[in-house]
């Protein structure tokens, strides 16, 4: 009799078990996604106006660049990671949409950390940057913030290729504001690191560069420093003063 207790006691304890990692592997093969569901995601980043590249259901550098930059305009947790809940939550979005309204320009959200180019029509393509830091640092012998500074700029200069300095590599860079310049990195973390400069990511360099020609308007922002650039928009004479100035 006690024999027979132990064995059906085993038996319940080994259905238990079976069950509980029937569960769990349930539970994983839930947070995964298929390749279907990837494609998904990059489909609707992309008609969103993120930066996704092929919708091929690879996750590539582009692809995980598209769902960072989706998380930090949402003010998701960034994580990077592909999941149902991350699905749902883009089934359910809508686009960014730009500050400064319906005009050819660039803005770069610094609370958000992502940089949104503007057509004409409002359509944007957003991407996750990295800009200054905040934080101290020396440059031949001289102690500066690394700040990016907030304001309506031009494109006034623009590199082809790799530029070296003393702070770094600058992948096509594109000249706002002295030495502070939108430009690749292969450094693009998902908070403010560099030293004033607004990294965006290397996939993407190229193709920014060539929508940023000379006199694009760049409106650079934070939660309480927003200047309209409309009027330079409107009035190409004043956009010229400013880029002379």
């Amino acid at each position: 009799m006690r024999r027979n207790h132990q064995i059906l006691t085993t038996i319940c304890l080994f259905l238990v078990f079976s069950g509980s990692t029937a569960t769990a592997q349930q539970d994983k093969r839930r947070s995964s996604l298929t390749r279907a569901e990837l494609k998904e995601i990059e489909r609707l980043l992309k008609d969103l106006g993120y930066w996704p590249g092929p919708v091929d259901g690879q996750i590539d550098p582009a692809t995980r660049s598209a769902l960072i930059a989706f998380q930090k305009y949402l003010g998701r947790p960034i994580t990077g990671e592909f999941t149902v809940g991350e699905l749902e939550a883009i089934r359910t979005s809508t686009s960014p949409t730009p500050r400064d309204g319906a005009y050819e320009h660039v803005e770069v959200d610094l609370d958000r950390q992502v940089l949104l180019l503007v057509n004409g029509d409002g359509a944007v393509k957003v991407l996750p940057v990295s800009t200054g830091s905040g934080e101290t640092f020396t440059d031949e012998g001289a102690t500066s913030v690394a700040y990016t500074p907030r304001g309506r700029f031009i494109v006034y200069n623009k590199m082809v290729g790799w530029e070296y300095g003393p702070l770094g590599a600058l992948f096509y860079a594109n000249y706002i504001s002295g030495g502070v310049a939108i430009h690749g990195s292969r450094n693009v973390r998902t908070q403010p690191v560099s030293h004033g400069c607004i990294r965006v990511p290397m996939f993407a360099a190229r193709e920014v560069s060539r929508l940023m020609p000379l006199g694009t308007i760049v409106l650079v922002y934070d939660r309480i420093s927003f200047v309209s650039a409309k009027s330079w928009s409107e009035n190409p004479k004043l956009k010229l003063s400013a880029s002379i100035e």
